[in-house]
């Protein structure tokens, strides 16, 4: 008899993880997904549109009353609840009705990062290597016994994005090989020493305006972290506001240990007060693209933040 599933998913992990369980036969009786959010740049694949190649019936969580959903999943008495990358934490008695088991994708080699974006806490903090994890559902967040994981490196110059895409490959190869594990019940549980680990909430847009007195790989860090199509990194020069949408370091001395920014041979860079600079890719004035005319044109041969 076949194993049935709901799933619970958005963005680019959402749909490869909705095609691994597919993959693997299991019979999907229910996808619950979100509607984008106008003011949100969707960049990435939709679960909906795979669903529906699939005739598999959707249902949106901002269109559901209270206990609508805990309905319809009980409805549809599945094996196996997996989320991949939902925004919405679900409530107990939701993990309690699979017969086997929920089970979540995390973007982080858990126990660490557990919360809200580990993918640019993680940049943002210099680490060197983030991965995925598919691990049991608590109510606690990111706290269930750990199923599988994948680690994947962060390059010095890697931006979240190009992260996300090494996070879904990961997600991939991990249910690829966990879910017939999974099937067949010869799967292993580790519990998570959250002792061990470390949580980090959510951020804001303001969360990315830019501390001068970071030395040059913290402030790069944090530029990268925040790159297109995140909410970049921003300051405030009079009444202009200035994006650093992209930044590229090789830790490189400056002339002066002092934060500047300017332009040298067309290319722009940041000074900073440790004495290294680094490249800045691309700019914006006012949410306008700048290049060396329009920012000398405003702020003259260098400016001082």
């Amino acid at each position: 008899m076949n194993q049935s599933a709901v799933v619970f998913a958005y963005h680019d992990v959402g749909c490869r993880g909705l095609a691994c369980v597919l993959a693997n036969r299991l019979q999907v009786d229910l996808v619950v997904t979100h509607r984008d959010d106008p003011g949100e740049k969707i960049w990435f694949a939709s679960v909906a549109e795979l669903a529906a190649l699939h005739d598999i019936p959707v249902v949106y969580a901002e269109d559901l009353e209270p206990g609508e959903l805990r309905e319809r999943l009980a409805g549809a008495d599945p094996d196996w609840l997996f989320s991949f990358y939902y925004r919405h934490m679900l409530e107990q008695e939701l993990l309690e009705i699979p017969r086997r088991g929920a089970l979540n994708m995390h973007g982080s080699l858990l126990p660490n990062y557990r919360g809200r974006v580990p993918v640019n806490w993680a940049i943002i903090n210099g680490e060197t290597e983030t991965g995925a994890s598919l691990h049991r559902m608590e109510s606690k967040p990111d706290a269930g016994a750990l199923i599988d994981q994948q680690a994947v490196a962060i390059l010095p110059n890697d931006t979240a994005a190009m992260v996300m895409q090494k996070i879904c490959c990961a997600a991939e190869t991990i249910l690829m090989r966990s879910l017939p594990k999974l099937i067949d019940g010869s799967f292993r549980e580790i519990p998570l020493d959250l002792a061990a680990g470390s949580y980090f909430g959510g951020r804001k847009p303001e969360d990315g305006r830019i501390d001068w007195s970071l030395p040059a790989s913290r402030l790069h860090n944090l530029i990268r972290a925040l790159a297109p199509p995140y909410p970049p990194a921003f300051f405030d020069a009079g009444e202009h506001r200035l994006h650093l949408l992209g930044s590229y370091f090789r830790n490189l001395p400056c002339t002066s240990p002092r934060a500047r920014l300017y332009w040298n041979d067309g290319r722009c860079y940041a000074d900073c007060i440790d004495g290294h600079r680094l490249q800045v890719t691309a700019l914006e004035i006012d949410r306008m693209a700048a290049g060396q005319a329009e920012f000398e044109q405003l702020f003259g041969a260098e400016l001082v933040p």
